[in-house]
């Protein structure tokens, strides 16, 4: 479905904006990296991912055929059938590279953070780094943003993209359980925290704006800030005084 450039879009969430990996650079510098074979099938991996990333925003996802994402890669249907299982795949794989590359920061996180503030630095985190690269275009907040709303609106889409975000919760709260030494079977916090902070985060996506004053990778950070400042309030503050 085609977007209305006033209309509100919705990361990440990942959900956050989704970028291409950087190229591999092992072998440049001497390190040990993958073989040619494999550095070919991963770029063109990324090329069928961007190509649909384009076409699906410029064009909308009903109308976009997997001929025409081969097409624009250069290669056959029977190529990107070894890539993707189908067009579904191919759509929800650009937010899948930001969702691992957010449970990669929740990993690296400081010891001493509790959960939720882990969490918040890891998202933050993962917008910036991802962001950086891609201001505009296919990779920009605002297209990764507006791919979230294609996938809102289709429901085959969003039953999958649901799916890998319960999967994904599931691994947050493990980390979590790991990370303050718990055994999540008997200790519901890290799930019930895991599945507060996808909620969140998925309104503040879902707020997001094209047309908002501060936009870019601050921009959703900024909002996605608000979002999370109200989490006190709302779970123990008196909802009878202002916010």
């Amino acid at each position: 479905m085609l977007l209305h450039p006033t209309r509100t879009t919705a990361r990440k969430a990942p959900a956050m904006a989704a970028q291409l990996p950087p190229a591999d650079t092992a072998a440049a510098t001497g390190g040990t990296g993958p073989g040619l074979r494999e550095r070919k099938k991963q770029r063109t991996r990324a090329a069928l991912i961007e190509a649909a990333h384009r076409l699906f925003l410029s064009q909308g996802f009903a109308q976009t055929t997997v001929d025409e994402i081969a097409s624009a890669v250069d290669i056959s249907q029977r190529t990107f059938f070894r890539y993707f299982a189908n067009k579904d795949e191919v759509a929800l794989a650009v937010l899948a590279i930001a969702e691992d590359y957010f449970i990669d920061r929740l990993r690296r996180r400081p010891a001493e953070e509790n959960p939720l503030q882990a969490m918040r630095a890891a998202i933050v985190e993962s917008w910036r780094d991802l962001g950086a690269e891609h201001r505009t275009g296919p990779g920009s907040v605002t297209s990764a943003l507006e791919l979230l709303q294609i996938i809102e609106d289709t429901p085959t889409l969003l039953a999958a993209h649901l799916r890998r975000a319960a999967e994904q919760e599931r691994v947050v709260a493990g980390l979590i359980a790991a990370r303050e030494g718990l055994d999540p079977a008997e200790d519901l916090r890290p799930t019930v925290i895991a599945a507060v902070f996808g909620s969140v985060l998925r309104a503040a996506h879902l707020s997001w704006n094209a047309d908002q004053e501060e936009s870019g990778p601050e921009g959703m950070i900024a909002l996605i800030g608000r979002y999370f400042d109200q989490l006190g309030p709302a779970l123990a503050g008196d909802w009878r005084r202002p916010a």
